[in-house]
């Protein structure tokens, strides 16, 4: 009997962690260290790879117009996406309003949550934090956007100089990289199984009936986008649907259960270079959409500041929602830069539009199970994005070609007769 795919043991060990938190929820929550050292071996990847992958893909261009030129259609695709999802979250508040019958008085106010506002960054304090002042700080807190930013300055500084043997370097560490990738994710299953023992133990099965409108709201306006969004735009790119889903199933599965975007980070770079995704797409686009085009995180935060204001009886006219649309549209691109990083940005947008912040304090109880849904879309959103970007670029398909190339040489290679002198 052969042993089940990487994909089936991460399902069955979500399933046993949830029984394990349901059934023993003590037992449960003293899983947690499980979960969390398997986080930090994926958080261990995630800073060589990034820079390993970023500088290999960008330097192995002759013409750094070709980068400029990718750079551009991706902010461009970014851009168009998540403002359809602005759309379908602020649609889906107004349509199905889970937030009338939902008394916010009885929600105790909190001192913390006017700080967490008063955390939201401005538009300059996010253009000075994506400049790292030291890329060694920005590799031991794993901040994705700085590690790109010092990346990318890199790799035009050796494509620049010609530097061949830091390039072969890279090359050789992206490659040890991946390899340790394939190592860390044998204990996905266990990892998995842990997080949600830990998470169902903590805050019961039942977190679900007081809001279960506002989550059910959530997964359903998710489920929307991804059916009239994300699907219409793989078909207009012509993206091989059925390997495209066998390929994404696993780290959008990781990124549910353990509602960490950057513990699928490792398995969705693979996994879209093994459907034909070049290396230097899915090197740039991945972690640049972890801070340019997060579908899931987006869609929520429309969802969640009008739910606040039906909860607070507060009527907003077309035109407010409008405004804070554009107001989420802008601040939701810093997500990455902040702790707590959703929560600080409903914060600050409540305050900005005087609604109450005791709605936090009231989400904060369901917020991890729609955590786990809105990080799982971010993951799909972007493993699509990469497959669009190479369909733009003319360039989807490489990467499989390139491997089989390789195949076949070395099969020939081995098959060769060996002359031997003596």
């Amino acid at each position: 009997m052969s042993k089940p795919g990487l994909t089936v043991q991460i399902f069955i060990g979500l399933t046993a962690g949830i029984l394990i938190g349901f059934l023993f929820p003590a037992f449960g929550m003293s899983m947690k260290p499980l979960a969390d050292v398997f986080l930090h071996l994926v958080k261990s990847i995630i800073a060589p790879l990034i820079f390993a992958t970023l500088v290999v893909g960008i330097a192995s261009h002759e013409n750094m117009k070709t980068v400029g030129r990718l750079g551009l259609k991706s902010l461009i695709y970014f851009e168009i996406v998540t403002t359809l999802a602005l759309v379908v979250g602020l649609s889906a508040a107004n349509i199905l309003k889970p937030g009338l019958g939902v008394n916010l008085q009885n929600v105790a106010n909190n001192a913390e949550l006017g700080a967490m506002a008063a955390k939201q960054p401005g538009l300059a304090e996010i253009i000075v934090h994506t400049v790292p002042a030291s890329v060694i700080d920005a590799m031991a807190r794993g901040d994705v956007l700085q590690i790109v930013v010092f990346s990318i300055i890199f790799a035009a500084a050796v494509s620049a100089a010609k530097a061949e043997p830091i390039l072969k370097i890279c090359h050789s560490l992206a490659d040890v990289m991946f390899k340790y990738t394939g190592i860390v994710m044998k204990f996905a299953p266990i990892g998995v199984a842990a997080a949600m023992a830990a998470t169902v133990g903590e805050h019961g099965i039942t977190v679900l009936v007081s809001l279960g409108k506002l989550v059910g709201t959530l997964y359903l306006a998710l489920f929307v986008f991804i059916m009239i969004v994300l699907l219409p735009v793989a078909l207009l790119a012509r993206v091989p649907l059925r390997k495209f889903v066998a390929a994404a199933q696993e780290p959008v599965l990781l990124a549910f259960s353990t509602t960490s975007s950057e513990a699928a980070l490792p398995k969705a770079l693979l996994a879209m270079e093994s459907i034909g995704v070049p290396r230097n797409i899915v090197s740039f686009v991945l972690p640049v959409g972890y801070t340019f085009n997060l579908d899931g995180t987006t869609l929520y935060l429309s969802l969640a500041a009008p739910f606040v204001a039906q909860a607070a009886g507060v009527q907003m006219t077309l035109e407010q929602q409008i405004i804070m649309m554009l107001t989420l549209m802008l601040t939701s691109k810093g997500v990455a830069a902040v702790p707590r990083a959703s929560l600080v940005i409903l914060a600050g947008t409540l305050a900005t539009f005087n609604l109450p912040l005791t709605g936090v304090a009231l989400i904060l109880g369901v917020d991890t199970l729609m955590d786990m849904a809105r990080t799982a879309v971010n993951v799909l959103g972007n493993c699509l994005a990469s497959v669009v970007l190479a369909r733009w670029e003319g360039v989807f398909g490489q990467a499989t070609q390139e491997a089989v190339g390789e195949q076949s040489t070395t099969a020939e290679s081995s098959s060769a007769p060996v002359v031997s002198i003596i």
